[in-house]
């Protein structure tokens, strides 16, 4: 596999159809429905939030902190209540010439379920076989709540201390400073034999939290790679880690192609309040070229569930439609059903997806012609081949 740059409207045109598949507003698209809500606006603005510093953040948490700056200047205000933003944004704007360098960024914003992890490395794991046409690997790891991270950090500072004479000099003097800049050296240095894992120090909570989001990766068929190695640092991230990497071939060397955490400090600094915040960020280079004007048009299908059996199985079913080039979108974020046909109405399909707990646990899905309001009941495996004979 060659290193190969993605033309920016590649990009844009796959991350827009990833987005739409598993649920994720297009931050222009809200940002255009927003800007009139000049009210909406100032009564978020109320709180008077300052973004920390550019460097007191890694690279992606700067990325990160832009968006959310960006979300409160349209009026997006905390508590979110019953419906999560689950957002995609990237820097290539259609009608301007394509950065050298551009990403990609999805977020759950609002919600504390492990659900959105799952949702995030799907989406990024469906943009990554999308423009490399490779299978790529998922590395994940947890750094646990602010309780685990500072038990940790206690055990880092004393791994450095035990090993001193047999550790390079500069790990010891970056761990003087940052004992998790330290242990990232160390492993680079591969000079990292018996450094603790995080995971040996979870709390409860976030043990729990990292064996549900394990669960519903195997109950979604994601494959993963624990990997003890990986990292987050700075105070802004919290809990699951991940990476998705491109496979080395040929004498090329693996390359991480995305990066992601839980993010639940830095949404309280910029929201004024406390948060579940969720997201990753996709960057690669990019060919250089003017971008094309976007294409819109509405999706065929609308799917609405309810129940976790229903969540598990749009995830899996979110991809088949993908490859079969049925359009489909969804809310998966939302648990109210009422919710979920409103924004559905909205959206205009010809087509609705219903699937309660009963539908999962049977294997059938609800097909409603919203047109006649016709209702078929189809079995979901082999679905796709039947809609296309069907409708």
């Amino acid at each position: 596999m060659t290193h190969v740059l993605i033309s920016g409207d590649e990009l844009l045109k796959k991350a827009r159809s990833v987005g739409q598949y598993y649920g994720f507003t297009s931050f222009a698209v809200m940002a255009a429905e927003r800007r009139g809500a000049r009210a909406a606006a100032s009564e978020a603005g109320a709180i008077n939030v300052v973004p920390p510093p550019p460097e007191a953040l890694d690279p992606a948490g700067v990325i990160v902190a832009g968006l959310l700056s960006q979300c409160r200047k349209l009026g997006v205000a905390l508590p979110l209540g019953s419906q999560p933003l689950f957002l995609w944004h990237s820097n290539l704007t259609p009608g301007r010439p394509t950065p050298k360098r551009a990403f990609v960024q999805f977020h759950a914003i609002g919600t504390e379920r492990t659900l959105a992890e799952a949702v995030v490395i799907r989406a990024l794991m469906a943009l990554t076989r999308d423009l490399f046409h490779s299978e790529p690997v998922v590395r994940i790891n947890s750094m646990g709540d602010r309780e685990t991270r500072a038990r940790y950090l206690r055990e880092l500072g004393t791994f450095f201390k035990r090993r001193a004479a047999m550790l390079p000099e500069e790990c010891l003097i970056v761990a003087k400073k940052d004992a998790f800049a330290a242990a990232e050296l160390a492993i680079a240095r591969e000079c990292a034999e018996n450094l603790p894992s995080p995971t040996e120090y979870l709390s409860d909570a976030s043990r729990k939290r990292f064996e549900e989001l394990l669960e519903y990766l195997e109950a979604t068929e994601t494959p993963y790679e624990l990997t003890r190695e990986l990292m987050s640092r700075g105070t802004h991230w919290n809990d699951t880690c991940f990476e998705i990497v491109l496979p080395g071939q040929a004498g090329v060397a693996p390359r991480r192609v995305a990066w992601g955490s839980r993010y639940n400090e830095l949404a309280k600094h910029m929201f004024g309040q406390a948060t579940g915040a969720m997201g990753a960020v996709l960057s690669l280079e990019t060919s250089s070229g003017m971008l094309a004007r976007a294409t819109t048009g509405r999706a065929r299908f609308v799917f609405v569930h309810i129940g976790e059996e229903a969540k598990r199985l749009s995830l899996r079913l979110a991809e088949e439609f993908k490859h079969a080039h049925l359009s489909l979108t969804q809310e998966i974020g939302i648990e109210s059903l009422s919710e979920q046909m409103r924004l559905a109405e909205k959206r205009d399909p010809p087509y609705l997806l219903i699937m309660g707990r009963k539908e999962a646990l049977e294997g059938t899905i609800l097909l409603r012609d919203r047109r006649t309001q016709e209702e078929l009941v189809l079995p979901v495996l082999g679905l796709t081949e039947r809609l296309k004979s069907v409708v």
